[in-house]
């Protein structure tokens, strides 16, 4: 590898953002894990920053820099005003979801749609990037429906790029609008690798991160020969394990001395503090870290005492011994 750690973008490897799942305490988890991958949000809509209660929404841990926060809308203005606060409440990206295909987006006029709309998305950056310092990125599908164009996706690039955004993160799959659930949306189209490859080679001064179906390393390896970055969803989120390496594989650090143990640990003083602060139940903070022990003896008992309600009038630490109780008799 040419390049050292430090010049390694932190974009090279990423967490997808996740309705119901990257919340802040997803990833003050998942940077237990790794220090160097960027972290995003789920998709926070303009509407609930301008009408609704904004620490709510955009309150997280310093921990868990880089961080990036994902907005949903289709308003210059009120994009604008978003990703100010963004860069405000000390966000180090703005993103533009421009790749959701769940109806209530739909309907909302933002998401996957939007690529319909070159010249919207293009304004709407345009007024993102005017209204804050920090980077303006776009997360968008190769196409929508079944238009299968490269065209389609390329003329898209090019005239989002020209309003200022120089980072795009692409889902190498179509959205289909109609007929298929946000689930099946990200099952369904066929992945489409190489033509995100077409779009860096006809565009090699932009910067591409790839999205869609990735689940091991040696993937990861390979689209980091061709692409800027990749960013990987549903298998870092059900294999946490996975992202303790990713500092040394991807990123070229000194492998750092971490168990399972030693983390889990550490989000029970993380829950703890939560409890304490804001009054937030350690069942809201656990359910992230359920895959922790995937595939160790115990696992299974494991989850269920993290997964047992009943026992929410115990401390965290408590429930750990718990929770550590069944592993210690089956190993």
């Amino acid at each position: 590898m040419s390049d050292s750690p430090a010049k390694l973008a932190a974009d090279r490897v990423s967490i997808a953002p996740m309705m119901d799942w990257t919340d802040r305490h997803c990833r003050y988890f998942h940077r237990l894990l790794t220090r160097r991958a960027l972290l995003y949000t789920e998709m926070v809509t303009t509407g609930a920053l301008v009408h609704g209660d904004v620490p709510r929404h955009l309150r997280f841990n310093a921990e868990e820099h880089p961080v990036a926060l994902q907005l949903g809308g289709s308003e210059p203005a009120d994009l604008a005003h978003c990703a100010r606060l963004g860069e405000t409440w000390g966000y180090d990206e703005i993103n533009l979801n421009c790749g959701c295909p769940s109806e209530r987006v739909q309907r909302g006029a933002f998401g996957a749609c939007l690529m319909a709309e070159p010249q919207l998305v293009a304004d709407c950056v345009k007024a993102m990037v005017d209204a804050a310092s920090v980077p303006v990125t776009v997360k968008h599908r190769i196409g929508i429906d079944k238009t299968e164009s490269y065209a389609f996706v390329r003329d898209f690039v090019g005239a989002v790029s020209e309003a200022g955004c120089k980072t795009f993160i692409v889902h190498a799959r179509n959205a289909w609008l109609k007929g298929l659930s946000p689930k099946q949306n990200r099952e369904v189209p066929p992945l489409r690798y190489e033509l995100v490859h077409r779009l860096k080679h006809d565009f090699p001064a932009l910067r591409f991160s790839i999205n869609g179906g990735i689940a091991d390393a040696d993937t990861v390896h390979g689209q980091l020969r061709l692409l800027d970055g990749v960013m990987i969803g549903r298998e870092a989120y059900h294999n946490p394990w996975w992202l303790a390496g990713w500092d040394t594989a991807f990123f070229g650090e000194a492998p750092r001395e971490l168990t399972r143990e030693d983390i889990e640990a550490q989000m029970c003083d993380y829950m703890a503090r939560e409890a304490a602060e804001h009054g937030t139940p350690w069942s809201n903070i656990a359910r992230h870290m359920l895959g922790l022990r995937n595939g160790l003896p115990g696992a299974r008992r494991w989850r269920q005492v993290w997964s047992d309600h009943k026992l929410k009038g115990l401390g965290a630490h408590a429930v750990m011994a718990l929770a550590h109780e069944p592993v210690a008799q089956e190993a």
